[in-house]
């Protein structure tokens, strides 16, 4: 029988194309670094993999892995306020946010007539309600930003919001002209970022494409910062080419690691004892590409030693003092 005979009217090319979502680890799956409540750190992805948090108030947050979900399956992001902020300064901000690589954003033709629109989508829940803010930030080669409001309606309740967004939304040219393109390599090309609260510096407008790249939401933004027993949640964040949001596309774990460890590799290594005052432990290999040279930490739990690179491509040598025991973490971390 023809496949035309069989196939469904519900399912469409943009529904059933494997990798369309942008985001990486859209569904929190990966947690290589923590999953218990860990502080929020400025710049810094601290647990969830790929997701991290830009931080400027007089308030402070934790983040962490929950199993309550959307789907009743997998893992959410949650954030808790754990010191209140009631009154935010105009430069202040609290933003959950991932960056993507410019080079993995090249079918979306920015810097040309061609751009082409496209949907988020992501369920969130929280306490407070109100209207909160996601900005869609795009960098090289001139920096254009986007603030789009969406609306937690209902406490406690999973929502799934949508959000389309045109490369010439609020009838603006920048995504369409020269200073729209994305350089194609593996530099800053988008970054996502979930508002939670922001000062008026951030002011702009929403649905409108701005050359402020301080315009990250609008006056209309709530202080989630402003009690300690407000949290938020956020799973299955999706972001595609198109106007229309699809179901999310649910990649195994497997390919959402391998694409996490581009990032940030913990690589666990058993070292027997010796005997000798001083010997090489042996090469040790990411088992990933870094998107470049990786910023190296080691923790153990006994003995000492010294970590010398070997090579730019990711070999390195452990040299171990007499006797040496231990389980060495090697974390390489080449974030955005």
């Amino acid at each position: 029988m023809a496949l035309s005979k069989i196939r469904s009217d519900s399912m469409t090319d943009a529904a059933i194309q494997s990798n369309r979502n942008l985001i990486i680890n859209g569904d929190m799956q990966v947690w290589q670094r923590a999953t218990a409540a860990t502080a929020g750190v400025n710049n810094t992805v601290n647990t969830v993999d790929r997701w991290g948090w830009l931080l400027s108030n007089d308030g402070a947050v934790t983040s962490e892995q929950s199993t309550d979900t959307p789907t009743g399956t997998g893992y959410s992001f949650l954030a808790k306020c754990t010191t209140a902020d009631t009154s935010i300064g105009a430069s202040q901000y609290a933003v959950i946010y991932q960056n993507i690589e410019a080079q993995n954003l090249q079918t979306l033709q920015y810097g040309t007539s061609s751009a082409k629109t496209i949907t988020l989508s992501f369920w969130v829940k929280s306490n407070k309600t109100g209207t909160y803010t996601v900005a869609l930030y795009k960098a090289y080669n001139t920096g254009y930003i986007i603030p789009n409001e969406y609306t937690i309606s209902s406490a406690n309740t999973w929502e799934k919001k949508t959000i389309t967004i045109s490369p010439t939304a609020g009838s603006t040219s920048f995504i369409t002209a020269s200073g729209g393109a994305l350089v194609n390599s593996n530099a800053l090309g988008f970054q996502l970022a979930f508002n939670l609260a922001f000062g008026s510096d951030g002011n702009g407008t929403n649905a409108t494409w701005s050359s402020n790249a301080a315009h990250y939401t609008t006056s209309n933004q709530v202080n989630w910062l402003d009690s300690t027993s407000n949290n938020f949640y956020l799973s299955q964040v999706q972001l595609e080419i198109g106007n229309t949001a699809t179901p999310f596309e649910n990649e195994d774990y497997g390919t959402t690691l391998r694409k996490c460890k581009r990032y940030y590799e913990l690589l666990d290594t058993t070292v027997y004892p010796t005997n000798y005052s001083t010997v090489s432990l042996g090469n040790f290999y990411w088992t990933e590409q870094k998107r470049a040279e990786p910023t190296l930490s080691v923790d153990t739990n006994s003995g000492g030693f010294n970590l010398y690179p070997e090579q730019t491509s990711g070999g390195y040598i452990y040299k171990a003092s007499a006797n040496f025991n231990a389980i060495l973490n090697m974390r390489g971390n080449s974030e955005l």
